[in-house]
C-alpha cells in the first residue's frame, strides 16, 4: 500500500518542499511522480532561495565596493554626528578614504544645500567657544580657523565679532586667575609668565604688558620698567 498526500497546485510556481512529498511501500514507485519534485528538488529550491538575496547584500558579500555616493553620504553623516564640521575637514576624510572626487563633491555640495555643512555658522560657533571657553584672542583664532579650511573672508566677518574691548577684558580675566600663582616670584619673571601666557593666547604684545602692568600696579608693586617687549 501508498500512503499518498496531495499534492500542492505545481503550476503556480514550482515543486513542492519535502514535506508534501508521498511516502511510497518499499519497491513501489508513486504514481504521478515527476521529475523535480521529492527531496531533491527540496535540496535545489532550498539552493535557489539561499542565493536569492538583494544584489547589494551579494555585492557586500564578495567584498564589491558599495555606491561611492552612498559611501561618501555615510561618513559625512557619522562625522557630523554631534560635532560640527567644515567642509574641507570633511572633503581631507574623504579624501583619506579614496573616495572618488567627482563622489565627494556631489555629496559636500548637497549637504551645503541643506545647511549640514556651514562654515560660517561654524566660524561664528567657534569663535563665541573657543574666546569665552579659553580666552583666545582674535589673532589665534584666525590662525585655527585657517587651519580647518575655513575661507579668509568669513574667518573675518567671524572674527570681527570680537572688539578690542572685549579683547582686553578677556585679556584681564586671564591675568587675575594667574596672579596669585605668580605672588613671590621675581617681578620681571610674573611679567614673562603672565605676559606670555596671554602672548600663547593669541594677545598681541602691547596689550599685554599693558594688562600685566596694570594688574601688577594694582597689588602696590612699582612697575617702572615694565614697559620693555618681553
Amino acid at each position: 500500500m501508498t500512503r499518498r498526500t496531495e499534492w500542492p497546485d505545481t503550476d503556480a510556481g514550482g515543486g513542492p518542499g519535502p514535506e508534501y512529498a508521498a511516502e511510497p511501500s518499499r519497491g513501489t514507485p508513486e504514481p504521478g511522480r515527476r521529475a523535480g519534485f521529492g527531496e531533491g528538488a527540496g535540496r535545489r529550491s532550498r539552493s535557489r532561495s539561499t542565493d536569492s538575496g538583494s544584489p547589494s547584500s551579494s555585492r557586500a558579500e564578495r567584498g564589491e565596493p558599495r555606491d561611492p555616493v552612498e559611501q561618501a553620504r555615510n561618513i559625512c553623516l557619522r562625522l557630523l554626528t554631534g560635532t560640527p564640521r567644515t567642509r574641507k575637514q570633511l572633503a581631507d576624510a574623504l579624501r583619506k578614504r579614496e573616495i572618488p572626487d567627482e563622489a565627494a563633491e556631489e555629496v559636500l555640495s548637497r549637504f551645503e544645500d541643506v545647511g549640514l555643512i556651514d562654515d560660517a555658522a561654524f566660524a561664528d560657533a567657534w569663535v563665541e567657544s573657543r574666546h569665552h571657553g579659553r580666552g583666545l584672542a582674535r589673532r589665534a583664532l584666525v590662525r585655527e580657523l585657517r587651519t580647518k579650511g575655513v575661507d579668509p573672508a568669513v574667518i573675518d566677518e567671524a572674527v570681527g565679532q570680537l572688539d578690542l574691548e572685549q579683547e582686553e577684558e578677556t585679556a584681564r580675566e586671564l591675568v587675575a586667575r594667574k596672579l596669585r600663582s605668580t605672588r613671590g616670584l621675581d617681578r620681571d619673571k610674573r611679567l614673562r609668565r603672565l605676559a606670555g601666557m596671554l602672548a600663547r593666547k593669541g594677545y598681541g604684545e602691547g596689550m599685554a604688558l599693558r594688562v600685566v602692568r596694570q594688574a601688577i600696579e594694582a597689588e602696590g608693586e612699582d612697575t617702572e620698567g615694565l614697559d620693555e617687549p618681553f
